[in-house]
């Protein structure tokens, strides 16, 4: 099985942390976003995943090295690919295509989920869906009695449906996905200015591959900073049976309040910490209340009282109450 994660885009949405990383690569609960998906995959994928091809911006070497190692973390070899330009879901897959056979997963890399099944290989393709209130900014689908899919509407104006897609797919046979992509590409078929993964399933859908909808217990968003912190919140509720605390963190005169996530070398000194706090590695809490928020690593923050806020790299935070979205080397004393 083949793992495709498309990760190119800018990350508007989530700036200033992404003015220096993508966002795939921000922390929830110690983990870069984009590793917690492909381990959660490689989990109910119910056979071994061999590849992970990543299809990313001109992002640098650094960048690529973490990747190839997150491929490494589920036995899988890591390949490259870019998209120099945005012009929609399935141009960005199709940048793949020496990777487009077999087995494939497609994920994209700003959702996390939570799901107890297994893949099923001898489904011709799995679309995973979750009812949403507004379905309008979303891919939605219809499926019959026989619960196979009937419909893909991508971004409906008027109410079609409220399973919204959730940007995770299994198909069965990557070679027919990848022809339905290069029939889109070499025709100029876009759907709201746009190459569109849902109109490639559809082509496929009327050709006779049977996709089912697969449900997933919960869905998390990492889109903007108050998803994510609300993501890292969930995250590590489900893994606080875990060892969470580092053994080199120093944590002195202080209350820590699970579930946290605390890394390594990490001081913390008469603060209160958590719940629901993920501290970076060689980060620094001083005389300072810490809830409900993502601060990453080597920051420092001191007399201050900080909830649902996210603090990026090397960042100095030293002052009063705050709901804060800080990137890298700010310092911001109020």
């Amino acid at each position: 099985m083949r793992i495709i994660v498309p990760m190119a885009g800018m990350g508007k949405r989530m700036r200033p942390h992404t003015l220096t990383v993508p966002k795939p690569l921000i922390p929830i609960a110690g983990k870069p976003i984009v590793q917690r998906l492909v381990e959660d995959i490689a989990k109910v994928a119910g056979e071994q995943v061999e590849e992970v091809a990543f299809i990313i911006g001109r992002f640098g070497k650094e960048v690529e090295q973490k990747l190839a190692d997150i491929a490494a973390s589920v036995g899988a070899k890591c390949t490259i690919y870019y998209q120099d330009q945005a012009l929609g879901t399935a141009h960005a897959i199709y940048c793949a295509e020496p990777s487009l056979k077999g087995n494939l997963v497609i994920a994209f890399a700003d959702t996390l989920f939570k799901a107890d099944f297994k893949m099923d290989p001898s489904k011709d393709g799995v679309i995973w869906v979750q009812k949403v209130e507004d379905p309008r900014p979303f891919g939605v689908v219809k499926f019959n009695e026989q619960n196979i899919i009937t419909d893909f509407v991508e971004k409906p104006e008027t109410f079609v449906s409220d399973l919204a897609i959730i940007g995770i797919y299994y198909i069965k046979d990557g070679d027919n996905l990848k022809n339905e992509i290069k029939y889109l590409l070499d025709n100029d078929i876009k759907d709201k200015g746009e190459f569109q993964l849902t109109n490639a399933l559809e082509n496929m859908k009327n050709k006779g591959i049977k996709f089912e909808p697969g449900k997933v217990s919960e869905w998390l968003d990492c889109g903007n900073k108050d998803s994510t912190v609300a993501t890292n919140n969930r995250y590590l509720e489900y893994i606080q049976h875990e060892n969470l605390i580092a053994a080199s963190a120093k944590i002195i005169n202080s209350v820590i309040i699970p579930p946290v996530y605390i890394g390594e070398n990490v001081e913390i000194t008469d603060s209160v910490v958590g719940p629901h706090v993920s501290l970076g590695n060689g980060s620094k809490v001083t005389n300072t209340i810490l809830k409900k928020s993502i601060v990453q690593e080597n920051s420092k923050i001191k007399n201050a009282n900080i909830n649902n806020s996210m603090i990026g790299n090397f960042a100095t935070v030293e002052g009063r109450p705050a709901d804060l979205s800080v990137g890298d080397y700010n310092v911001i004393s109020i």
